[in-house]
Parts: C-alpha cells; sequence; structure tokens
C-alpha cells in the first residue's frame, strides 16, 4: 500500500472528507495530505471537526430560536411518577425522539399542572438537539394566526411552512372553544400532517368532549381518528405541581385555610 492509499484508509481522512462535503468544499484539498507532515495533517483533521461542531451548535441554537418556545424545559430531571407509558413507547423511545422518525404523534392527556407542557417542550428542545424543525404554538394562538393570514391572503404561505417542519407541538388544545372558521382551519393542519410529520399535543380534555370545544362532532372525530391512528396516548395524573409547590403551602398554611 503506497502513502496515498495509506492515507485514504486513515480514519482521520475519511472524518475530514465527511465534513469537507457536509461543507460542499472540493475535497482535492485532501490531496495535499499526501506530502503534508503527521503535525499538519493532525492539525487540518482538528480544525475540520471543530468546524463542523461549531456549525451543529449554530444549527441547533438556529432550530430552538426557530421553534419559539415560550421557555427552556430539559428532560434532564423530569419527574415521570405522574406520567403512565402505553405499551407502544418506553420513555427511553420517547426521550430518543423515536417517534418523530415515525412520524407517529404524541397525546399528553391529564389534569392542569402535571407537567404536560413541560414535557412537550423539552422533547421539542431534544428534537432540535438532534437536527429536527420544530414549532410551538398554542392552539388558540394558532387558530388566531391561521385565521388572521386568510384575511391577508396568506394562509397558504403559512400552510406551507407548518408542512415542512419535522415536528408541530400544540399546546393547551381544548382549553378555550374555537369557533367553526378556526375549527376548520385547525383540522386542516392535522389532516395535512397526517403521516406526514409528528404531533405532540397537550389537553386535558377527554376525547369524548373534543366535539364541544371544536363546534362539529364529526370534525372532532376525524382529529381524534388522524391523531390517534398512529400515535401514543400519555397519560398524566396526580395534583398539580405549581399547587403542590405553591409558596403558600411552602410558608406553612394549612389546607384548611
Amino acid at each position: 500500500m503506497n502513502q496515498k492509499q495509506a492515507i485514504q484508509n486513515n480514519t482521520q481522512y475519511l472524518e475530514m472528507d465527511r465534513v469537507l462535503r457536509r461543507f460542499f468544499i472540493n475535497r482535492d484539498v485532501l490531496h495535499l495530505c499526501e506530502e503534508a507532515t503527521e503535525e499538519q495533517v493532525e492539525f487540518l483533521h482538528r480544525a475540520l471537526l471543530r468546524a463542523d461542531e461549531l456549525r451543529e451548535i449554530s444549527k441547533r441554537t438556529r432550530l430552538v430560536t426557530l421553534a419559539r418556545f415560550p421557555m427552556i424545559k430539559s428532560l434532564e430531571g423530569y419527574d415521570y411518577t405522574a406520567l403512565r407509558f402505553p405499551p407502544s413507547i418506553s420513555k427511553d423511545e420517547l426521550q430518543q425522539c423515536s417517534f418523530i422518525q415515525a412520524k407517529t404523534n404524541i397525546v399528553c392527556y391529564g389534569p392542569v399542572g402535571t407537567g404536560k407542557t413541560h414535557l412537550a417542550i423539552a422533547l421539542g428542545i431534544r428534537a432540535c438537539e438532534l437536527g429536527f424543525s420544530v414549532r410551538f404554538y398554542t392552539v388558540t394562538e394558532l387558530v388566531l394566526m391561521l385565521a388572521e393570514a386568510r384575511k391577508k391572503g396568506r394562509l397558504e404561505t403559512l400552510v406551507e411552512s407548518i408542512s415542512k417542519l419535522d415536528l408541530l407541538i400544540l399546546d393547551e388544545w381544548g382549553y378555550v372553544p374555537v369557533d367553526k372558521e378556526g375549527s376548520q382551519l385547525l383540522f386542516r393542519i392535522i389532516s395535512d400532517s397526517y403521516e406526514r410529520k409528528s404531533l405532540i399535543l397537550t389537553t386535558n380534555l377527554e376525547f369524548s368532549k373534543w366535539g364541544g370545544i371544536f363546534t362539529d362532532q364529526q370534525m372532532a372525530a376525524a382529529m381524534i381518528d388522524r391523531l390517534v391512528h398512529h400515535g401514543h396516548l400519555l397519560l398524566f395524573e396526580g395534583q398539580s405541581y405549581r399547587m403542590k409547590h405553591a409558596l403558600m403551602r411552602k410558608g406553612g398554611v394549612s389546607d384548611d385555610n
């Protein structure tokens, strides 16, 4: 094996080749390694890997910014004691965001304050770290944006931008009634997302009551069908975290007061 072949089979060469491909840089630059010293090759290797690392950090930061999370939450230290997993997905699979690659949905259902939004945001941030495009909306916010976009003739542009996401997070599903126009617009988003991307929904409303919120029983049933067909239902139980850790309780005020 000559020097050129030895270099091309070298792990450093393969890593540098990968980085240059990602940066769309002419790989002929690697021919310089054939005449370079070991120290020079090592320096080029370190420089390219560092540039690649900084590029990934910048990409993850940009994805988190574009997602527009209302706050930053982490999976680290998250308390799963109030959460019941279905047989279809494990905690590890959830944390690895394997459901996004499978284009399946997560419905977080349970009382207010049990950690649904925290988990949804933390999973969204984890997805950004893995390179997925994510967007966070409250349902009320999304419906208002869709209605406004329709009035201004920009509905298709907004719908198209949502269609390009890997993960759409809809928080507070069913907290506020939605009128007929809003229900139709929201149904379009759900329908367009079916088998094309993953959704995470947080709700404290059982499926049987969705018709009363969205003004149309058939439309609500169609939404449920699309969400559940390729989805996992996570059940949150227990007392509200905010109530449990309220300052009044920390101050020693009893439940009887």
